[in-house]
């Protein structure tokens, strides 16, 4: 009874201070103003260039023509929702090679708004002869390279081609071509022009491969296709595969030295189960995988690919690198400065051979600058003692098997090989945030470092064949 009546006292007491304690009122009218709008509802810059707004993804595309400078555009034009503000105002200067970020201020809500700029452009986003065999884009060297079976008549293939909005191609998709010899492609855009070459090898055996969980390159996510599409136009007899058709056979890889496979998956992976999760096809085609790395393939594993070493039997332990995230493509992050990782011990290694360098750091690798959109996208290994059971870098080595060849800031393993043993092949991992192929909305061309990735995918492949 006592209880009971303590309780009764304490809610009387509780009512009586609520209903008197200073500062309240029958007032509940909240001092916030949250109904205000909050658009934009036009954007003009450089008094020529007009936005196309997109309430839904809050973006505003600008297009301009397809060479034209926009590192210093003007807005000379702005309009927001009544009693709104803009962090922007006319007559301001911006950056506009890279996406800027407008936020329009109504009371108390906001919203951002991602400036886009969109040059005129005249590609051919994809090509496919006889509705079987996809061409490899270089979208810089404006070529296509188709690679078919030595059984296959080239001299009476159809195109089928897909371009950028609005361009039109010529010869026309659909139109029978020989291609006995490169033919010409020219595709066209208001102030956008373009002429494509493009060559049809017949080939078997591929020497190396791009191995991926689509069916067929342009099905790779964008991350993937970038990696691929930069193999297949670089590394000689290469060629595009998918883990269904290691695991069906469907290709002669008796010639195949080395094997990459490059795996980004939005979001990041952080544990071998939903590594499993994520590539079914990978690890339905391990008995075939292994038998082809016990006999002498090699292997270039990078990003959540680092996983699949442990699957081969690769590693003394059979751990998988334990400290891993990563981000999306479409809300990574903008650097604000030049991202790197530490090779110090390792500056010899072929890996890092005739990269570009910042002055005075040997030490360091640097792959994009300021501006560059990334997923962070990291597979590495934590060294510590609650890690794993890897004290030092020495146990890591003597426990899992690995050789380590660089590293992030805080110390931890973002790159490392397997060496070949016995008949088996070599293994290269890269998990680094900084090995990053793709960056949504950004054109990574002018970056002075990110030509890099490329490098150091080149060297790996180089000397895992003995090159």
């Amino acid at each position: 009874m006592k209880s009971i009546l303590n309780k009764l006292n304490l809610l009387v007491l509780g009512t009586v201070l609520l209903l008197t304690f200073p500062g309240c009122s029958d007032d509940n009218t909240s001092d916030l103003k949250l109904d205000g709008d909050t658009w934009i509802t036009a954007l003009e810059l450089n008094d020529t260039y007009t936005g196309v707004i997109d309430r839904t993804n809050k973006t505003v595309t600008v297009a301009v023509p397809e060479v034209y400078d926009t590192n210093a555009m003007k807005v000379t034009g702005i309009e927001v929702s009544e009693g709104a503000e803009a962090s922007v105002k006319a007559g301001d200067v911006l950056n506009f090679s890279f996406p800027q970020v407008i936020k329009v201020t109504n009371g108390n809500v906001f919203l951002d708004y991602t400036v886009n700029i969109k040059h005129d452009e005249a590609r051919i986003l994809s090509f496919k002869l006889n509705d079987a065999y996809a061409g490899v884009i270089d979208q810089t060297k404006h070529t296509i390279t188709v690679r078919v079976p030595s059984s296959v008549n080239i001299k009476n293939m159809v195109p089928i081609i897909t371009t950028s909005a609005g361009a039109t191609v010529m010869p026309a998709s659909g139109q029978a071509i020989d291609f006995s010899n490169p033919v010409e492609f020219t595709v066209s855009y208001n102030t956008a022009s373009a002429v494509y070459t493009v060559t049809v090898i017949p080939t078997d055996a591929p020497s190396a491969v791009y191995v991926g969980l689509a069916a067929t390159l342009n099905e790779l996510n964008p991350e993937e296709k970038e990696a691929a599409t930069w193999m297949l136009n670089n590394i000689a007899n290469s060629q595009y595969i998918s883990f269904e058709d290691v695991q069906a056979g469907r290709v002669d890889l008796s010639e195949c030295e080395i094997m990459w496979w490059h795996l980004h998956i939005d979001g990041g992976i952080d544990n071998m189960d939903k590594f499993e999760k994520a590539a079914p096809a990978a690890i339905n085609a391990l008995v075939k995988m292994k038998d082809l790395y016990n006999n002498g393939m090699n292997l270039l594993l990078t990003r959540y690919a680092t996983y699949y070493a442990a699957k081969l039997g690769a590693t003394l332990d059979g751990n998988n690198p334990n400290n891993c995230w990563g981000q999306s493509e479409e809300s990574g992050e903008i650097v604000g400065g030049a991202w790197n990782f530490f090779i110090q011990g390792h500056e010899s290694h072929a890996l890092y051979q005739n990269l570009v360098m910042n002055s005075g750091e040997t030490d360091k690798v640097y792959t994009f600058d300021t501006g560059y959109r990334t997923t962070n996208s990291t597979a590495q290994w934590h060294i510590g003692s609650d890690w794993g059971g890897y004290a030092t870098n020495e146990v890591w080595r003597t426990n899992h098997g690995g050789v380590d060849l660089g590293y992030g800031g805080d110390g931890a393993i973002v790159a490392w090989e397997y060496l070949p043993k016995d008949s088996r092949g070599g293994i290269v991992c890269i998990g680094s945030g900084c090995y990053d192929w793709y960056a949504y909305g950004i054109d990574a061309s002018a970056d002075k470092y990110h030509g890099n990735v490329a490098k150091l995918t080149e060297n790996a492949i180089d000397y895992l064949t003995g090159k």
